[in-house]
């Protein structure tokens, strides 16, 4: 039985930030551990709901209140099995995932701050890796089949784990130098230290998942040839093609970078500096991207953004704006525009924005500035309004709004365009639609023996929709290949995020 007064005896409350002169000085998580009076408190607020939202929100279908109490009781073990139970990396999902469980919890419709579940989850997550230090669980029996596994990012792990415990021989294949995906190069340390990634890889291994970095599927080993090795295969190659901007004037000059690019060559910096190896950042052919006594222009407003002004920060950047096409947020949500329980349009400020920079809203460039050298020295924008007409956006300048911003190093990241054109793709016989991503059928699969899943299948979405994918995806292999039993399948393809209808 929960507590009925938790909500009101306890407000919501989270741990206090490591102090930014800190923080900034190094790549470390920005967060400290919670405590276990803190958590404990914070799980008490969840009131068991008669119908839980919270559920919906999470594709995962998380046992969210069950989880809570669990904790509230101080029962550690059994809230980390039955965490366990529907996510395969929650200490992925408690740092990473903007939670869309919180704001489908129903003390947000009471006017109440929600629950603090993400941060549950996290510690929830941490005191398994203290208790048994992710015990593996590999299978008894072997079913003699095998799998091969193209990406190892969120949903290509997921997968992996699920059909390795089912008794399937599974390789995951990584064209990068190093597994994790975008988690490995793409998120910087100050918001997952990959220390955690490393230990779920011992995890996975222990389990019998194989790992073959180096190696572009396509190019290294022809689609052709994975299908003679294995039984079935999962494409999980995540959206990384990035939104560009080639029509705007001065594209083309140097320091005007995709913000992936930044976020990679800073990431491998950090690897690097961790093995004691000194590595500058910059792009493959060797172009410096630190962002060090620099004045960096970053054009988008969401996560992407975020992490590249952290990243800033701590490479010391003379100064930093973050542009955004839309006017700013506010900071509640707008029930005639959201109504609970959907994600809300409201302002959110990250721990990298009280590290300094300055936001400006309703703004586009208009131009990239020439130094005369072929080198960008400032942005020029205007302030603009926007609109959606039949569905199409409509970005209205307002005349004598413009202005110059200075800029040395410029980076894009304003979205993705889906997964990349790449060999494989064509050698499989499958092909990107519209939005950049591949179909496929209600079994997951792209065409025969082939399946697909994650940002590949769904386009750059959340990280518990690429759990959650891979988990579906790996329940329909198993099927495919004659395995005994069912595996959770938390989503079919065509499963959407709560919306207004």
């Amino acid at each position: 039985m929960p507590d009925p007064n938790g909500f009101l005896r306890y407000d919501r409350r989270l741990p206090a930030r490591r102090p930014v002169p800190v923080r900034i000085s190094d790549w470390r998580e920005v967060y400290p551990p919670a405590g276990e009076e803190l958590i404990r408190e914070q799980a008490t607020r969840c009131m068991d709901c008669g119908i839980p939202f919270c559920h919906d929100g999470c594709p995962l279908g998380n046992r969210i209140p069950d989880w809570n109490d669990l904790v509230r009781t101080g029962n550690w073990d059994a809230a980390v099995d039955s965490l366990h139970a529907t996510n395969n990396f929650p200490e992925f999902t408690g740092r990473l995932c903007p939670a869309p469980c919180e704001a489908a919890c129903v003390l947000g419709l009471g006017g109440q701050q929600p629950v603090t579940i993400k941060q549950v989850e996290v510690e929830i997550a941490d005191a398994a890796v203290a208790r048994d230090g992710l015990r593996p669980r590999p299978a008894s029996v072997s079913t003699g089949r095998s799998v091969a596994v193209v990406g190892s990012g969120p949903a290509g792990l997921a997968a992996a784990q699920q059909l390795a415990r089912a008794g399937h021989t599974v390789t995951v294949y990584e064209r990068d130098d190093a597994i994790g995906g975008l988690l490995r190069y793409g998120i910087p340390d100050f918001k997952l230290e990959k220390q955690h990634i490393d230990k779920r890889l011992a995890q996975l291994t222990a389990e019998g998942v194989r790992f073959r970095t180096g190696v572009e599927v396509g190019v290294d080993v022809t689609a052709e040839q994975l299908r003679a090795e294995h039984d079935a295969v999962l494409l999980a190659c995540g959206a990384l093609q990035g939104r560009d901007t080639p029509e705007t004037p001065g594209r083309a000059l140097r320091g005007v970078h995709q913000a992936m690019a930044h976020l990679v060559a800073a990431n491998r910096v950090v690897a690097a500096a961790g093995d004691g190896k000194p590595v500058p950042a910059t792009l493959p052919d060797g172009t410096p991207i630190d962002a060090a006594g620099k004045h960096v222009v970053i054009i988008g407003g969401g996560d992407t953004a975020a992490d590249c002004l952290g990243v800033a920060h701590r490479q010391g950047a003379a100064g930093v704006h973050q542009l955004d096409l839309y006017p700013e947020p506010p900071a509640e949500r707008d029930a005639a525009r959201d109504p609970w329980p959907t994600w809300p349009w409201v302002l959110r400020n990250y721990p990298a924005h009280e590290e300094g920079g300055e936001r400006v809203f309703a703004v586009a460039v208009q131009e990239f500035v020439n130094d005369g050298t072929g080198q960008v020295r400032a942005v020029r924008i205007a302030e603009v309004t926007v609109e959606k007409v039949d569905g199409r956006r409509i970005v209205t300048a307002l005349p004598g709004s413009e202005r110059e911003i200075p800029a040395d190093l410029v980076l894009l990241a304003i979205g993705f365009e889906g997964t990349e054109e790449q060999p494989l793709l064509a050698q499989f016989g499958v092909t990107r639609n519209g939005r950049g991503a591949i179909d496929s059928g209600p079994d997951w699969q792209a065409t025969d023996g082939v399946f697909v899943a994650g940002d590949m299948h769904r386009g750059a979405s959340l990280i518990v929709w690429a759990i959650a994918e891979g988990r579906a995806a790996a329940a329909a292999i198993h099927t495919y290949l004659g395995g005994v039993g069912d595996l959770p399948a938390p989503v079919d393809p065509a499963r959407q995020p709560l919306a207004a209808r």
